[in-house]
């Protein structure tokens, strides 16, 4: 019997002529369908306009995309992109980075606090909820590109994956960093709709910041290097990139209970 799982799932779903659907590109689209769904059953309860979400969730897109692509040229390969400037708008080749995305993010969130006449965490505390679904979404279309995977594993639920000729189980980290961001989705949807804690403004965009980036900080641990430069440094980029995430998280959390306990 196997202690390890064998993983040789192609990326690809089917192909007709030139174009190719992937699991990945299908995960995307679907992250972001099933969020505007999401959003609009949140916007309408708050009394928005399916218009002001359109534009929201155009903004967004917008700077997640931008962001994601930026952060993985500026962040991991910045003397490559420097040397072939074209191929920064080539996503379809791979390289999106979740820092630079939530940096995105937060650019277009402030943006939006013009038309939509909402504080910046107001409109924070609630898109966290669907990121969350996103981010287990993404992660799952790394799994089935066989990509961001751990190290070497002697546990059962190892991972080989044959596609990258790889022979030994490796934690399939792309797993417990979705399993992380899922859990963490259902607990904010189940805080928004069953609970009060939205009145702490601040409080649900500190837990998702203190939550995702904590467990990517210590999964960083068990994961292989992205880039050569990351091999003789104690905290790799992933994991320096966290630290002011987990931090601003944490003042946060700190800060929608000390300014409840002054307004009672």
């Amino acid at each position: 019997m196997l202690n390890y799982i064998i993983w040789d799932i192609s990326p690809e779903i089917f192909s007709v002529g030139p174009v190719t659907v992937r699991y990945y590109g299908l995960l995307w689209a679907s992250s972001f369908m099933i969020s505007y769904i999401i959003m609009k059953k949140i916007f309408l309860r708050e009394g928005l306009t399916e218009e002001l979400l359109d534009k929201f969730s155009m903004y967004i897109f917008i700077g997640t995309i931008a962001g994601a692509r930026l952060g993985h040229v500026l962040f991991y390969q910045p003397g490559y992109y420097l040397s072939h400037p074209v191929e920064i708008l080539q996503i379809w080749k791979g390289g999106l980075a979740s820092h630079g995305g939530a940096i995105g993010i937060l650019i277009a969130m402030y943006l939006s606090t013009k038309f939509l006449k909402r504080s910046y965490l107001w409109i924070a505390d609630r898109i966290v909820i669907v990121v969350a679904l996103s981010g287990f979404l993404i992660r799952m279309g790394n799994l089935m590109n066989s990509e961001i995977y751990g190290l070497p594993t002697q546990l059962p639920w190892g991972f080989v994956f044959v596609l990258n000729n790889e022979t030994v189980p490796k934690h399939p980290t792309q797993i417990y960093e979705g399993g992380i961001a899922l859990i963490t989705f259902i607990f904010l949807m189940y805080a928004y709709f069953k609970t009060n804690l939205f009145k702490r403004q601040g409080f649900a965009f500190g837990l998702f910041m203190l939550i995702i980036f904590t467990d990517r900080l210590l999964i960083e641990f068990i994961k292989e290097k992205q880039v050569a430069f990351e091999n003789n440094m104690p905290l790799d980029m992933g994991q320096i990139l966290s630290i002011p995430f987990i931090l601003a998280g944490a003042y946060l959390i700190y800060r929608s209970f000390i300014k409840e306990k002054k307004t009672s």
